[in-house]
């Protein structure tokens, strides 16, 4: 339990906690977008099936991550994947969201933007194609998660277990706060990138030297 903490495991912890906050915020944006153009007795069912998938596919994912990271040349190969997820914040960081106030109102079923409907400007789709949008998104998303916490948390399975439970904790119950929050103060969001970008670099560093002596380097 002392262990727990330790600088290392204080920092890895950290690390983790803004990791969790960032991309639970970006999840819940994704499942309300999914859901905002669904009709009102809908919304709640699509938010849910999106909550639940993105719970189960974290935990499915932080099984296998945690072995397969131990395989030689995949802490690499996980390490420039994380860095393209980089890429991919930072573009959408950099993009204005257009939609987010459809989000937003779906997410808390409420008229945020005072126009006399709740996601009213969202394109109609069917329960099955918000449905589909959602669980294709939860996949990237929770892969995203749970390689960034593991990449994170190395040599520390406690924290990597804090970040996991964490993480469904924050989806289950403050998604569409955190949605919110990230939406009023970009700077959280810059931040949790500079730490995603750090643990990316830290994983294709250790993953180099990993596989180095495998190359004849």
């Amino acid at each position: 339990m002392m262990e727990f903490f330790t600088p290392e495991a204080l920092s890895a912890l950290l690390q983790v906690i803004m990791i969790d906050l960032v991309l639970a915020g970006d999840n819940a944006i994704v499942i309300g977008l999914a859901a905002a153009g669904l009709p009102k007795e809908q919304r709640s069912k699509a938010i849910l099936v999106g909550i639940i998938a993105a719970t189960v596919l974290r935990i499915g994912f932080a099984l296998a991550t945690t072995q397969l990271l131990q395989i030689v040349g995949l802490l690499l190969a996980g390490g420039v994947l994380l860095l393209w997820v980089c890429w991919k914040m930072w573009r959408e960081l950099r993009t204005p969201h257009l939609h987010e106030d459809e989000a937003n109102e779906a997410l808390q079923n409420a008229d945020l933007n005072a126009d006399g409907t709740v996601a009213g400007g969202a394109p109609r789709k069917t329960f099955s194609q918000a449905a589909w949008q959602i669980v294709i998104a939860d996949v990237s998303m929770s892969l995203d998660n749970v390689l960034a916490v593991a990449g994170a948390a190395h040599e520390h399975p406690e924290v990597l277990i804090f970040g996991l439970v964490l993480s469904i904790a924050l989806m289950g119950i403050a998604a569409s706060f955190i949605a919110r929050l990230l939406n009023r103060h970009r700077w959280i969001a810059y931040v949790g990138l500079a730490v995603i970008l750090y643990v990316s670099l830290e994983m294709i560093w250790r993953g180099y030297h990993e596989v180095a002596p495998y190359l004849g380097v």
